[in-house]
């Protein structure tokens, strides 16, 4: 346990986690607190809701997730969120790691759906904390702003329960369903996310994005916050 332990205390290219960048914004964030419960509440509020959450964002390579990209850009979705989210706590020295799961959206963007050709959303990523003794699972996803626009109560975390997204939202209308897990890792795998996004949603369909995004200069593709909820 102690060797899986310092995996998760480890900076990676990706998690980078010793980043002077990175570093100062975990500092800033955790202030005097030396409680690791408190440090990664902190965290993930800075996080959920300081980085806004855009489906738009480029996807194909290891920098897209680097948590010093996702930090200076200041937008992007649930993995590249999830990335910096472990990189602070890594940096507070929080053992942190990021999990996978399919999740199937019912409350997503007519929008989105028309983007993804459908409502199941592949390899979402959230964090585990190791918290006195155990692991904690945090899902930083969807900044408030985004929630209350969706009528989702935002995603609290306190640090000793597990934060899962809602099934329901506050109309009693399904919101997510969780489908399957593919476990947690040291590190962002981006070409075992990119091939699964290419089972589920078609190769030629993420090569036309990658194209599109190689077009624009890596800019997010559409804005996500003005498109309208849809509701089944």
């Amino acid at each position: 346990m102690e060797e899986d332990i310092l995996l998760y205390l480890t900076p990676t290219e990706i998690i980078d986690s010793d980043h002077q960048t990175v570093k100062d914004y975990a500092a800033r964030i955790a202030g005097k607190s030396e409680d690791p419960v408190e440090i990664a509440v902190k965290l993930y509020y800075a996080v959920r809701d300081g980085i806004r959450y855009d489906p738009y964002s480029p996807f194909y390579l290891p920098e897209h997730y680097r948590a010093s990209y996702v930090l200076n850009r200041g937008r992007s979705f649930c993995v590249p969120k999830a990335s910096l989210l472990c990189a602070a706590g890594r940096a507070c020295g929080i053992p942190s790691r990021v999990g996978f799961a399919d999740v199937r959206n019912h409350l997503a963007t007519k929008q989105l759906i028309d983007f993804l050709g459908s409502n199941l959303f592949v390899y979402h990523g959230f964090v585990e904390f190791y918290l006195d003794g155990r692991w904690v699972k945090a899902t930083p996803a969807f900044n408030r702003e985004l929630c209350e626009r969706h009528r989702v109560p935002p995603l609290e975390f306190n640090g000793r329960d597990d934060s899962l997204f809602q099934t329901y939202n506050l109309d009693n209308r399904k919101f997510m369903e969780y489908v399957g897990f593919h476990g947690v890792y040291a590190d962002i795998p981006v070409p075992q996310i990119v091939e699964a996004w290419e089972r589920a949603y078609g190769k030629d369909l993420v090569r036309s994005w990658i194209e599109s995004f190689e077009r624009g200069g890596g800019r997010s593709l559409f804005s996500f916050e003005t498109e309208e909820v849809l509701t089944e």
